[in-house]
């Protein structure tokens, strides 16, 4: 049996009436970018993170872009985040001229290592991108000790991780802001690209909102040069029709989770880790291949028709684009260790206990025969 690693046609097909009604409804509105359906979705999502303002964008990298742009950031200063995380987020750094700053991360649950993001605060450090890798958030209260007693911001980059707790506080609030991903592959996807940046603080609201439409005012006038960074109104409007799902589909995805753990915990792998005061939410259901043969079992199940993945092959501080900072192989021994060992196993919310069960075999068949 074929099992995909998303459930992306599954997941659409059973919105596709709502999304027909919704695509006619903007249609007929004229209003294709901004508008009502996206600050419908705003109040939405704002809600749903426990915060007082969620301002929608068009993706991710967009949400990151714009949120250092509006904190200032740039030439001189330095960005501290994990190296082992999609190239957007040092990109985004980078861009802007500020310099990427890596830290290694802690070995059960791939986020920033405390004591390693301690020990790379400096005199010119801005700001702390901890990404909650996987659907896991970082240790928030520990980083926001450290950032706080330094004047730091911290932008939490939750892209894997909508609908994560660390306690009772949501991905994206407890940051100075947050920013989201809905591409595809998400738990909460979009039928495009499209993303959201949330915060609690009204003036930087008012800041990122007037520079994801260029830094434009009233009199066309702008005091802070922005970007095009807008989302389109039917990107919006398919993710208010897929919010309300959001919970119960994380509550599914936990549950294959908790069956992945308990069929895989004889063999040589070693499960994901849900760390104390965590809700995971598992957008990734990834493991590590003890043996060193990581490789090989990714062969073995894509000749079985399973899909798998790696996230991520590289850390980003040994990718070419970044050689400029200096770096060298064994820095970041952690992440490093963790690249080269990671496996991102099927999962999605309409995933069948059959379709899992023949992950499982397969797994299992590839260590009996090694």
């Amino acid at each position: 049996m074929a099992v995909p690693l998303y459930g992306l046609i599954e997941n659409n097909r059973q919105h596709l009436s709502d999304f027909r009604a919704a695509f006619a409804e903007v249609a007929d509105s004229g209003q294709f970018i901004l508008g009502p359906c996206v600050a419908e979705f705003e109040q939405q999502l704002a809600q749903y993170c426990g915060v007082d303002h969620a301002i929608g964008v068009g993706s991710g990298t967009d949400a990151l872009m714009l949120t250092l742009m509006a904190l200032g950031v740039g030439p001189g200063d330095e960005v501290i985040t994990s190296p082992l995380s999609y190239v957007h987020t040092a990109g985004s750094i980078a861009r802007l001229g500020a310099t990427p700053v890596f830290c290694d991360i802690n070995p059960r649950i791939y986020n920033v290592a405390i004591e390693s993001l301690e020990a790379c605060i400096t005199d010119k450090t801005k700001a702390i991108v901890p990404v909650h890798l996987y659907g896991q958030m970082a240790k928030m209260d520990a980083i926001m000790d450290l950032a706080r007693a330094k004047n730091i911001k911290v932008l939490e980059d939750g892209d894997q991780a909508i609908g994560a707790k660390f306690g009772d506080a949501m991905a994206g609030s407890v940051g100075d802001a947050g920013i989201f991903s809905f591409f595809p592959t998400k738990n909460l996807a979009a039928i495009g690209d499209a993303g959201a940046v949330v915060t609690n603080d009204a003036a930087f609201a008012a800041k990122v909102r007037k520079m994801r439409v260029h830094g434009l005012e009233p009199g066309y006038r702008v005091k802070h040069l922005g970007g095009n960074f807008r989302i389109d109104a039917i990107q919006a409007k398919a993710l208010s029709i897929k919010l309300p799902h959001l919970d119960q589909e994380i509550v599914r995805r936990r549950e294959l989770a908790d069956r992945y753990n308990r069929h895989l915990e004889e063999l040589q792998v070693s499960a994901p880790v849900e760390a104390e005061k965590r809700y995971h939410t598992y957008n990734h259901y990834t493991i590590r291949v003890r043996s060193g043969g990581r490789d090989a079992l990714m062969a073995h199940l894509d000749a079985c028709g399973i899909q798998s993945r790696v996230y991520y092959p590289v850390p980003l501080h040994l990718l070419e684009c970044f050689a400029y900072l200096g770096y060298q192989e064994g820095e970041f021994p952690v992440a490093e260790k963790a690249a080269a060992e990671v496996l991102a196993l099927p999962i999605f919310p309409e995933m069948t206990n059959a379709q899992q069960d023949e992950v499982v075999e397969a797994v299992r068949d590839y260590f009996r025969a090694e």
